[in-house]
């Protein structure tokens, strides 16, 4: 195992747990305890946890991975989703993505549609993710328009009232959510109360709304909320999905796309 591989698996099992023990992780992993005391040192030195006595914690109250450790959990589900969600956007139109890995995986998947190669522009997309603007930038027949804000490390997103001015000046066709968690009663939800925020402004300013969530998502709700569930058209998620889950979202009026 590569020690990216490790270090992710690491980070998931404390965001599961909320503690780790050297011997027990080192078990798991199939790596001796010094190279389990290494890595934990090591992602101690970055801020992502707590090292204690014989193991770690996870960093503060409310935790969150950064985005580029939360790449390759439900990776294939996520692409799947992406190409789903890439299919529904129409040429011409306006798209609004937030950040998030299951979003970065929308813009790649809008990248490669051979019906969006030519135009001028083939797709508008406004976003407030760094990363995302980066990557389609360089593709000429997009026009790639960026809030403005303050970065926020965990996930590359653009937040604050910088942001706020340009999304009250503007309109969408489509808005695409990547969330924490989606459920009927809390609706669409985020770790961080100031990204919740512009999620909102991004929603309120499009006429349709996509979720884009792997099962894993569906049910849950987190700290602060995007938007509510009534305010979503369409849920985009994966085969994992519970059908009883998947029927309640559909008796609320929300189309739902399983991949």
């Amino acid at each position: 195992m590569s020690r990216d591989a490790r270090w992710n698996t690491l980070l998931e099992l404390l965001v599961e747990r909320g503690r780790l023990d050297v011997e027990d992780a080192a078990a798991e992993l199939g790596v001796s305890a010094a190279t389990i005391r290494r890595d934990l040192d090591q992602l101690a030195e970055q801020q992502m946890l707590v090292r204690t006595r014989g193991g770690a914690v996870v960093h503060g109250v409310s935790y969150e991975l950064p985005l580029r450790y939360k790449t390759a959990r439900h990776a294939s589900e996520k692409q799947r989703i992406a190409k789903a969600v890439a299919d529904l956007v129409t040429p011409g139109e306006t798209v609004g993505l937030t950040g998030g890995t299951t979003t970065t995986e929308v813009a790649r998947a809008l990248a490669t549609r051979g019906d969006l190669g030519s135009g001028t522009p083939a797709l508008t997309v406004v976003t407030n993710a760094l990363n995302i603007a980066n990557e389609l930038a360089v593709r000429p027949q997009f026009k790639i328009v960026v809030t403005g804000g303050v970065a926020r490390a965990q996930s590359y997103e653009l937040i604050g009232p910088l942001a706020d001015g340009v999304l009250g000046q503007i309109t969408l066709d489509v808005a695409v959510l990547g969330v924490v968690a989606f459920d009927l009663l809390d609706g669409a939800t985020a770790h961080d109360e100031t990204e919740a925020a512009i999620n909102r402004l991004l929603c309120e300013r499009a006429e349709r709304v996509i979720v884009a969530a792997d099962s894993s998502k569906l049910g849950q709700r987190a700290f602060a909320r995007i938007c509510p569930a009534e305010t979503v058209g369409t849920l985009v998620t994966d085969t994992a999905a519970p059908p009883e889950t998947v029927r309640r979202f559909e008796e609320a009026g929300i189309t739902v796309v399983v991949v």
